[in-house]
């Protein structure tokens, strides 16, 4: 696997705040976990990261690989948000677009450069991310606190996402994603091919306009969860309304980067670096 949740010591230049509150629902008290640099004379650029686990499982613990990013001076913040099974769409969107309107109310406390955040996730996360580039102009998800700040992202990097829940079978894989317990219907509350309109509001196609951030999507070709169909047809619809979109697909790579080597997970972490240096940094 690409990724692992044990952290390496952290930087001295590097503190991490844990469990800080960021919304409040019914029935939750919503988490993120912030590493920040309380030292940094000019603001610094943030990455987001949405964790993934088919929007039922999962949490906040920061994988290791995003340690690779201190050393490129990214403040990170790792946020949790409501599960398929404690409350159905769009509370997960919701709640991702609270943690960066809390993110950029408190950027000045903790060192932020609140026009240059970027959201990166993987799987349902990569969904999340996705949803947070095209979906912008939606006041509807709006809800909660801090609403005289803008949920807007600057860049998106998205891994292996689900972004067209009705053309996920497309391609036969391991899920049958059109049942009833499939982690799509599961998310919506009912099956998706009897809840077009429900599936709609969950697309991250649905909402792409000509004002999307720029996206890298990177997806295994391997992958029999998520269909690299998915971010294939992501892309097109990115760059046929003009916007700026990198699709990577990685051959003999399946779902979550399992078999993915020393060098090509150096690679893959490179391009996403250079991503967000280049849509983060510019003009630094």
């Amino acid at each position: 696997m690409l990724y692992s949740t044990e952290l390496q010591e952290l930087p001295t230049n590097v503190r991490a705040d844990k469990d800080l509150i960021y919304a409040h629902t019914d029935k939750h008290q919503l988490r993120l976990d912030l590493y920040w640099y309380p030292e940094a004379v000019e603001p610094v650029p943030l990455i987001i990261w949405v964790h993934g686990g088919a929007w039922r499982n999962g949490t906040k613990d920061i994988p290791i690989w995003t340690t690779s990013f201190w050393q490129g001076k990214y403040a990170i913040a790792s946020i949790e948000y409501r599960l398929s099974h404690q409350a159905i769409f769009p509370a997960q969107i919701k709640d991702c677009k609270a943690a960066v309107r809390w993110l950029r109310a408190n950027a000045e406390y903790y060192r932020l450069d609140p026009y240059r955040f970027g959201a990166w996730g993987s799987s349902a996360g990569g969904h999340l991310v996705a949803l947070l580039g095209t979906s912008g102009w939606v006041d509807s998800w709006e809800v909660g606190d801090n609403l005289h700040q803008t949920s807007c992202v600057q860049a998106v990097c998205d891994w292996f996402g689900p972004t067209d829940f009705l053309r996920m079978n497309d391609v036969p894989g391991e899920i049958d994603h059109d049942a009833f317990n499939s982690p799509e219907s599961q998310l919506i509350g009912g099956l998706i091919q009897e809840n077009k309109g429900k599936v709609a509001k969950a697309n991250p196609i649905t909402y792409v306009s000509t004002v999307a951030p720029p996206f890298l999507i990177m997806h295994g070709k391997l992958d029999l969860t998520v269909i690299k169909n998915q971010s294939e047809l992501l892309h097109q619809a990115l760059q046929e309304k003009g916007n700026s979109s990198k699709l990577i697909l990685l051959d003999d790579v399946a779902h979550d980067f399992w078999g993915v080597g020393a060098n090509l997970r150096q690679d893959i972490l490179c391009q996403v670096q250079s991503f967000f240096d280049q849509y983060l940094k510019q003009d630094m």
